[in-house]
């Protein structure tokens, strides 16, 4: 036997609405936590949480006099809540329907001259052959990149400065051969092998 399936959250304030629609009178909490499961079938547990989303929604009242909250709702308020967001959804809708004529009008003013005739065909043809070729005129700049003075100065600069540097740690190995030589009275060759200096490091030329 299947379960029965409980309220959804809309029939719960629906039903909720109705304690107040047909006493219209003022209740408190603890009221409203008497009256719903009994008369409407709204579980305890969710009867704070419905009735505090029909406040937030505007649709029941609420004040707060000295340490209690009293709730109150009457058909007439509820009328006018439904009144009011329903002139809303019908702004928002007039609005969209503005807003769409605009676009399409927009859409229609944007294809005047785009008409597929045949001289418009032959324009796309030669726009993407002028496309193309002009991507292969910046490939074949990119090859010769190389060739530009520019580029060989920069080139030469920056060789300049690695050579200067590969001076500079060529000096400083010599410098620590001789400290170490000096130190420990190795022989060279001894030194070579215990850094990994190759027999014919020098400068460069």
């Amino acid at each position: 036997m299947s379960k029965k399936k409980g309220l959804s959250l809309e029939e719960k304030r629906m039903r909720m609405l109705e304690i107040f629609f047909e006493s219209k009178d003022v209740f408190q909490l603890k009221d409203i936590e008497k009256i719903a499961p009994k008369s409407k079938g709204i579980t305890p547990m969710s009867v704070k949480e419905v009735l505090q989303s029909l406040v937030d929604d505007n649709m029941v009242d609420s004040e707060r006099v000295g340490t209690s909250n009293y709730y109150w709702a009457f058909p007439s308020k509820a009328l006018n809540t439904r009144k009011l967001k329903l002139d809303e959804l019908k702004k928002q809708v007039s609005e969209s329907k503005q807003r769409k004529e605009s676009l399409q009008k927009a859409v229609e003013a944007a294809a005047v001259g785009r008409e597929d005739t045949g001289k418009r065909s032959a324009l796309l043809k030669e726009l993407e052959g002028l496309r193309a070729r002009r991507a292969q005129l910046r490939a074949e700049l990119d090859q010769y990149r190389a060739c530009d003075p520019d580029v060989v100065a920069e080139i030469k600069k920056s060789n300049v400065v690695a050579k200067e540097a590969v001076s500079r740690w060529t000096d400083n190995v010599f410098a620590i051969k001789s400290w170490t030589k000096k130190k420990f009275s190795f022989d060279e060759r001894h030194v070579n092998k215990a850094f990994g200096i190759p027999e014919d490091f020098d400068y460069m030329d």
